[in-house]
């Protein structure tokens, strides 16, 4: 009788400096086709101390990150879109099994997320030249403002697009210098740790990009308490959470702003790679040096 071979299922981690720990809290969740119900994967579901060490992680990362020359930000960025591309069809097939997403609607979110990708690398060395400005003053003193990376910058992605929304949330945190931990789609998180692998065998350097899978509405007041986040971009689209992360925020005085949009469809719109977006996670800095006479 001939031997019959099972499937080896994948148990996706999380991306946590680089590397891909499992959780700590020894806590699974079950990927499953929503149209047959098929068993897809395992995925990790993220404690509190996973978002510790995340956020940790992140922070060791900034400095080195934020001295990066804007062109070399660039550069990374668009090597991650290359490792993207060479596994487009990869990606397109596992949106396809996680999502209500056709073969066709698949393989354009993972081309919209590499422009998108794309796009955001070449605003590295653009924005600061956009946003800055010099300022008149009543003395004898040139006057700068210039954006600068606020540091450790949380988002959420939205559950549909799980892909797309989460490469444009990471794409406009990290071009300015800061480090991102990224919280990825409740209901398809399989591409977004798919993701982790191809940043993983990028130029980007560890800790920049940190991924985590789990629940938003129980990682959300962790992640508004955590003093050592500045900023949050929540595009999840869930009241629940955004008040969550309001209220939670407003004892540490964090920023808290809302990316998110009303219909999946329109992450895909120009709106959502507005270059405006990346003054979100950054702060003015303005600096004063004395004119010769």
């Amino acid at each position: 009788m001939p031997r019959q071979r099972l499937s080896v299922l994948k148990t996706y981690k999380l991306y946590i400096g680089g590397k891909f720990p499992r959780t700590e809290s020894g806590r699974y969740m079950t990927a499953t086709n929503p149209t047959d119900g098929t068993h897809l994967a395992h995925y990790c579901h993220a404690s509190r101390k996973d978002l510790r060490e995340a956020v940790a992680a992140a922070r060791s990362a900034f400095p080195g990150w934020r001295k990066t020359t804007a062109y070399l930000r660039g550069q990374i960025l668009y090597r991650a879109a290359e490792m993207i591309e060479s596994r487009a069809d990869s990606f397109a097939a596992e949106i396809a099994q996680s999502t209500s997403a056709t073969p066709t609607q698949a393989k354009q979110e993972v081309e919209a997320a590499i422009d998108r990708l794309v796009r955001f690398a070449g605003w590295t060395d653009k924005y600061g030249q956009i946003f800055s400005s010099v300022n008149p003053v009543a003395s004898s003193h040139f006057n700068f403002s210039t954006p600068d990376p606020s540091g450790v910058v949380v988002t959420l992605a939205p559950d549909e697009p799980g892909l797309l929304g989460l490469v444009s949330l990471i794409g406009q945190v990290i071009l300015s210098g800061n480090t991102c931990i990224a919280i990825s789609s409740e209901t398809a998180p399989l591409p977004a740790l798919s993701l982790s692998e191809a940043l993983a065998t990028s130029d980007l350097p560890g800790g920049v990009v940190n991924i985590l899978t789990g629940n938003h509405v129980e990682l959300a007041p962790w992640i508004a308490g955590h003093m050592d986040v500045n900023v949050i971009v929540d595009g999840s689209g869930k009241k629940a959470t955004f008040t969550t992360l309001q209220e939670g925020a407003a004892k540490n005085l964090k920023r808290v702003h809302d990316h998110s949009f009303r219909k999946a469809e329109d992450w895909f719109n120009e709106n959502a790679a507005n270059p405006y977006r990346i003054l979100d996670s950054v702060e003015t800095k303005t600096v004063w040096h004395p004119m010769g006479v």
